[in-house]
């Protein structure tokens, strides 16, 4: 399963690091380290399939350093965020600025190492998908050179954001993306929209889908995933 991956950890906490950077590498994974986010920022953040940040660190936080990364470098890489604080709000923070997963400290290694294979797992069959002509779910199908969604026999006539919302979901199942980040990779930035911009074309795309629309879920307070 390792194929490779490449994993960038950015931890303050010395010890830590190293046992993160041992048991990764343990199980296969080309594993980097660094110990502040300015430390990190000065390496070719291209090169890696995922990033562990530590939340909590110097005067650049994991999540000022997940922004930096969406939204100055344009990466979508992974990123798992590794906290000692678990309040609701941090999960959403967390969320918003694009995390694929959020680990709660103290957390076990093994629990680690199944976060980390899940979400490469995702990136994987992304990747699988890159040269497909289409992507099948069951009985959904995305067209991927028409950009058209056919669920069984029968055709889904939608507008282009509610495709670009249904491939962005289903391209990544499981994977919570917030209002911002939809807002954020669908909508071109000189456009000026509204969280509720993405409500309403979920919507709208849920009820064109019909009994199927119930793949799309919304986590209260977090986002929309898509799930099987």
């Amino acid at each position: 399963m390792s194929e490779n991956f490449r994993i960038l950890v950015v931890e303050d906490e010395e010890d830590l690091n190293e046992i993160l950077k041992f048991n990764l590498e343990s199980e296969g994974y080309l594993v980097d380290t660094s110990f502040s986010a300015e430390e990190a920022l000065k390496r070719d953040l291209t090169i890696y399939h995922l990033m562990i940040l530590d939340v909590m660190m110097g005067k650049i936080s994991g999540f000022s350093l997940a922004q930096k990364i969406r939204k100055e470098m344009q990466l979508d890489v992974p990123i798992i965020f590794l906290t000692a604080r678990d309040t609701e709000n941090d999960l959403l923070t967390g969320f918003n600025v694009g995390a694929d997963d959020y680990i709660a400290k103290p957390f076990s290694i093994r629990a680690l190492q199944a976060r980390v294979k899940a979400v490469l797992k995702r990136v994987k069959n992304l990747h699988a998908d890159t040269d497909a002509t289409s992507m099948n779910i069951g009985e959904i199908i995305l067209d991927l050179e028409s950009k058209r969604l056919n669920i069984g026999n029968k055709k889904i006539e939608l507008t282009r954001k509610e495709y670009e919302i249904i491939s962005l979901l289903a391209k990544s199942p499981g994977r919570i993306f917030s209002r911002e980040e939809i807002l954020r990779r669908i909508w071109e930035s000189d456009v000026i929209v509204i969280d509720r911009t993405v409500d309403v074309n979920i919507t709208r795309l849920r009820r064109k889908m019909e009994e199927y629309g119930c793949y799309i879920r919304n986590k209260p307070g977090f986002g929309y995933y898509f799930e099987i």
